[in-house]
């Protein structure tokens, strides 16, 4: 068993930012690439950041310059810094990993989303 717990979402003002962490637990033999997506209603799921275990990133082009993906890897833990949030950044945040649980088993694991909310 495999969770990806996120945290840190809320209400912020334009302009403001907020730091989301999502810390992955349980039968982990290796953590690849861990991300985070989005998904505003009535909208589909977009890829926002993604890091690999090197450290290597990618952005979507609505956030580069803005948020800052990292990761921990003592701590099984990705983040994802944003700044000068946009009424358009407002979404429910979903952090997602490929994870290994042994020699041959991988596959991607979703979070249960946390809620970023942009409002004056």
């Amino acid at each position: 068993q495999v969770q990806l717990v996120e945290s840190g979402g809320g209400l912020v003002q334009p302009g403001g930012s907020l730091r989301l962490s999502c810390a992955a637990s349980g039968s982990i033999f290796s953590i690849y690439a861990m991300g985070w997506y989005r998904q505003a209603p009535g909208k589909q799921r977009d890829l926002v950041a993604a890091i690999t275990n090197g450290g290597d990133t990618n952005y979507a082009d609505s956030v580069k310059g803005r948020f800052t993906i990292s990761r921990d890897n003592a701590k099984n833990t990705v983040y994802l810094q944003m700044n000068s949030l946009k009424l358009e950044d407002a979404a429910v945040y979903y952090c997602n990993a490929d994870i290994s649980t042994d020699l041959y088993y991988r596959t991607h694991y979703w979070g249960q989303g946390t809620q970023v909310t942009v409002s004056s």
